[in-house]
């Protein structure tokens, strides 16, 4: 338990500098889209910025990927929206709280590890999804209130400073790297804007920020077993989503960086992150992967970039207000269309031709389902059932049997390849009972029993030379296969060969 108390590693070398710039500029990025995904949720834009604060600090604090950055977001915000218009934000509030234990207790029982099933092709086809997500969500700015495209000298303005702020963060650290590109480039436009008094929209054109410190609040609903029956579906909804999305992001940190996060660390930190949103008036959320993106492309490699953020949003709330809600939307527009450009793989265009065929319809299939869907959790859900279904299809084709008969007269079938559900077909179609002789010995050497279905086709396979008045052996069962056998006595009855010289190597982890 004592890791989950060890916060820091004062071993790890930190720039100050870096990280204290580079949280101020994901705070400034995190305002605009704190409020745009509580407008999503029909909520007030300060429960997104609570929530984006709440959740920045704890995981900031606690969590297993420093550099990584938590906050509201949209995938939240669509699983809410309902709940908010039908019951209102109490129960959102209620929802939250519980999501986060569920994302707790999945993080104490380690459960982070089933993201080693998540296929390399799904996690492409859900950063390319998000990329083009990030992109088109910013084409909102090109239009006007009533949602027309806008024409003439708006239109000119703006895109002049969307491709000089793009230019500014491409071009800058060519020349260097002091100070990070998307802070310079934000100031940049703001200063442009001011002195020249260009007419363009500024974050203070979506809603207010202007608040105080999260106050604590207790959710005013009903404590019963009916309100419960309602936010669980909603809870497990959240939970799955945050933590399918957090330990992606994880995942992607841990490749640009070269290092490695701890996933359940990190669940376990989303968990009480959410708790304390839902107490502190937050609407939840969780892993940002286009703030996590700009932080990690500023350089920032450690927890104090991530706590400086949360820290001067909540300042910005307080006290800076009117001076945050003078940045042009321009600014933050050309920002995260450079992290939409920078989080997709365009080297999985490359390997388009190189990668099986099955593996490219994962990928596409996994981008179009977030995309079109917003569900980043069934997209990865979806694309892991695909890839588990080819593989157990191509798994499948490999079983093989080499039969050979002894001096003494003794047939042998060597098997290799796995025996379970879907191999079993092909594995009863190897035996000829009819003409063996009278004793068979099946030779696993290269094989293993892997599931119940593969102890039921042993049971029909043993069952047929039995009626027939012959002898099966099964040889060289590795211990959890011997183990299988041994569990399904009352099942099947068969003649386990013991060899006392062959040892098998078994999965230690």
């Amino acid at each position: 338990m004592k890791q989950y108390f060890k916060l820091f590693d004062f071993r790890q070398k930190v720039d100050y500098k870096t990280e204290v710039l580079s949280g101020l500029t994901v705070a400034m990025a995190l305002v605009p889209e704190a409020v745009a995904f509580a407008l999503i949720a029909g909520l007030s834009p300060l429960t997104g910025l609570y929530a984006a604060f709440v959740m920045g600090l704890v995981t900031s604090v606690l969590g297993g990927r420093p550099g990584m950055i938590s906050g509201a977001t949209g995938a939240v915000a669509v699983v809410i929206v309902s709940l908010a218009r039908d019951h209102g934000v109490e129960y959102v509030f209620a929802a939250v709280i519980l999501a986060g234990i569920i994302q707790f207790l999945a993080g104490m029982l380690k459960l982070g590890k089933l993201m080693r099933l998540v296929p390399h092709p799904v996690v492409f086809g859900f950063v390319n999804g998000l990329a083009i997500i990030i992109f088109m969500s910013q084409l909102a700015q090109f239009k006007d209130p009533a949602g027309n495209w806008l024409t003439g000298t708006p239109l000119y303005v703006l895109l002049g400073l969307v491709l000089l702020t793009m230019f500014i963060i491409w071009g800058l650290p060519r020349l260097s790297k002091a100070i990070p590109a998307s802070l310079v480039a934000i100031l940049t436009i703001f200063g442009l804007v001011v002195f020249l008094d260009i007419d363009t929209r500024t974050v203070g054109d979506i809603a207010s920020i202007k608040g105080g410190f999260p106050p604590f609040h207790i959710p005013d609903i009903p404590f019963s077993a009916e309100t419960f029956m309602l936010i669980l579906p909603y809870s497990a909804i959240i939970a799955g989503v945050g933590l399918i999305e957090s330990l992606l992001t994880l995942n992607i940190v841990d490749e640009i960086t070269g290092t490695r996060g701890r996933g359940n660390k990190e669940a376990a930190a989303q968990g009480i992150a959410n708790v304390l949103s839902g107490f502190f008036s937050g609407m939840g959320g969780c892993a940002m992967i286009g703030q996590s993106l700009i932080n990690i492309s500023n350089g920032a490699r450690a927890r104090l970039s991530g706590i400086v953020a949360s820290v001067m949003l909540l300042v910005f709330v307080m006290f800076g207000s009117g001076l945050i809600e003078r940045v042009p939307m321009a600014a933050l527009t050309g920002l995260m269309i450079m992290v939409a450009i920078g989080t997709f793989e365009w080297a999985s265009f490359k390997t388009l031709n190189k990668m099986p065929k099955s593996d490219v319809l994962v990928m596409i299939l996994v981008t179009l389902v977030t995309v079109f869907l917003h569900n980043l959790a069934l997209a990865v859900i979806v694309g892991v059932i695909i890839a588990a279904l080819v593989f157990a299809w191509d798994n499948a084709k490999r079983i093989r049997a080499r039969k050979s008969i002894d001096e003494d007269g003794v047939k042998h079938y060597e098997i290799y390849g796995p025996l379970f559900f879907g191999s079993i077909t092909a594995f009863n179609q190897k035996f000829d009972v009819e003409n063996d002789p009278q004793e068979v010995i099946i030779d696993f050497y290269e094989s293993r029993v892997v599931d119940m279905s593969a102890i039921e086709a042993l049971n029909k396979v043993t069952e047929r030379y039995r009626k027939s008045g012959k002898t099966v052996h099964l040889k060289h069962l590795s211990p959890d296969c011997r183990q299988l056998l041994e569990n399904a006595d009352e099942l099947i009855d068969v003649n386990v060969m013991e060899d006392p010289t062959y040892k098998v190597m078994t999965d230690t982890v």
